[in-house]
């Protein structure tokens, strides 16, 4: 019997935990942070089954102090039958809105996917709302949008050409794909799309550079891979290989307020340990040699956000089957340029969440 891929296509509504049906979980990973206001932060990742696979769901956690202690799980996002959540991402809007991205896949990889979106308008309430989930695009996206100098949000979505779709619907669309809000979010549309060989999940990331190109870096098998567009995304050039380093792993990539890049990758390192805090003062040309957030083993997946003191948030996972932990780094750039922690608020390898075996 033909399995039912369709049902992924109902969006699952973010609902509060009660009681402890998520208390119990065997393993957990690939989070996202994001800040609110009066100190308060937001993190998510995913949890359920025994691993990747149909019994995924996207759990929401909050600290009201900079991340020095962090509530339980109090929402999840948990689609019925063999539907799984997963890859969820954290976002502040221009405006102050929060939002929660997430993909739904019938089974593992059915070879559509969909990201999915739901917005608290004010996430700094003591009451949150979230709105009703949207459909944005076929597809998969982990990484936090961009806005250009021009208003646009860029999101980076992508059909996975690493795996063999079971529905083998969409060839035009196994790409690093960039999809366009013209009007704050009420509607996408798919811009444009890179093909960088030897790619591996995509992960892609985008940053607006000084001179108006657009800088995209992909996840590949041999590291991290390039493309750039010259007329805000519509065309890409031909992918090529980075000299970032780096094993088969997401990495991050931001602009900062300054005007420096933040990179956050296992710089120099093939195994997911060390994982580093790069600056770069002339837009990805050149690093500096950075800050070790974590040098254990079996770290990755990092996501980061900087709040208006100049904080930088960086989370990332832990031994996602045995420690189950979901750590964070607090740090500045000064931190990053000194090489080691010398603010008062710098703070590594702190513990946001562990899962109770």
């Amino acid at each position: 019997m033909r399995p039912n891929y369709d049902l992924a296509l109902d969006g699952a509504a973010i609902q509060s935990v009660s009681g402890d049906r998520y208390q119990i979980r065997q393993w957990q990973g690939i989070p996202g942070i994001e800040c609110a206001p009066d100190h308060r932060l937001w993190a998510a990742f995913y949890s359920g089954g025994k691993g990747e696979g149909p019994n995924n769901y996207v759990a929401l956690v909050k600290s009201e102090d900079r991340g020095q202690t962090w509530s339980d799980l109090l929402y999840v996002i948990d689609p019925p039958d063999q539907v799984r959540a997963f890859d969820p991402c954290l976002w502040k809007d221009p405006a102050g809105r929060l939002w929660v991205f997430w993909s739904q896949s019938f089974s593992w990889y059915d070879g559509r996917c969909g990201v999915w979106a739901s917005v608290c308008a004010d996430p700094g309430a003591d009451e949150i709302v979230w709105s009703s989930p949207k459909r944005i695009a076929d597809g998969i996206m982990m990484n936090k949008p961009t806005v250009l100098k021009s208003g646009e949000w860029l999101l980076p979505i992508a059909v996975w050409a690493c795996h063999e779709s079971p529905l083998n619907e969409l060839p035009e669309q196994t790409f690093s794909n960039v999809y366009v809000s013209t009007d704050e979010g009420v509607t996408f549309q798919l811009r444009g799309s890179a093909d960088i060989p030897n790619r591996h999940f995509d992960e892609h990331m985008l940053v607006e550079r000084a001179d108006g190109s657009l800088w995209m870096l992909v996840r590949t098998f041999y590291g991290i891979g390039e493309s750039v567009s010259l007329d805000g995304g519509r065309s890409w050039s031909p992918g090529k290989p980075t000299t970032l380093g780096g094993p088969s792993s997401r990495f991050f990539i931001r602009r900062q307020q300054s005007g420096r890049l933040l990179l956050v990758n296992h710089y120099g390192f093939k195994g997911r340990s060390h994982l580093t805090a790069m600056l770069s003062e002339d837009d990805g040309l050149t690093w500096n040699s950075g800050l070790v957030l974590d040098e254990r083993s079996d770290i990755s997946y990092p996501d980061g956000v900087e709040d208006r003191e100049g904080l930088i948030y960086i989370i990332y996972d832990r031994e996602r089957e045995k420690a189950k932990e979901i750590v964070m780094a607090v740090f500045t750039e000064e931190d990053i340029k000194a090489g080691t922690c010398v603010t008062k608020n710098a703070a590594l390898k702190q513990l946001v969440n562990k899962a109770s075996n």
